[in-house]
């Protein structure tokens, strides 16, 4: 199980560095790992939408369809917690790209 949890972390980290760099697909990706706990990752609708929004937001159709269908399980605070989170991650990018 050890190795599942390292397996799990890798993927993460190796995806919010692709993400970093504005790779949209990665950014899909993380959503999908936490909207279905792949690869041994906790389930987080909250984390899941904003991955989702944040590949939306750059055109990632598939994105646009998942963010959706998880919204219908998560509560409008949960959603705006999301979206918040997007955003503070969007102000971050900008950030370190310049």
């Amino acid at each position: 199980m050890g190795n599942s949890l390292k397996s799990a972390r890798f993927l993460i980290e190796s995806r919010l560095q692709d993400a970093a760099r504005g790779n949209v697909e990665a950014c899909f990706e993380l959503g999908m790992v936490y909207s279905s706990g792949a690869a041994g990752a906790d389930i987080d609708l909250i984390e899941a939408h904003k991955w989702f929004n944040l590949a939306a937001l750059n055109g990632n159709s598939r994105a646009q369809e998942c963010r959706a269908e998880i919204a219908e399980d998560m509560s409008s605070a949960d959603i705006a917690e999301a979206q918040k989170q997007a955003r503070a991650w969007l102000q971050t990018a900008n950030r370190r790209a310049a």
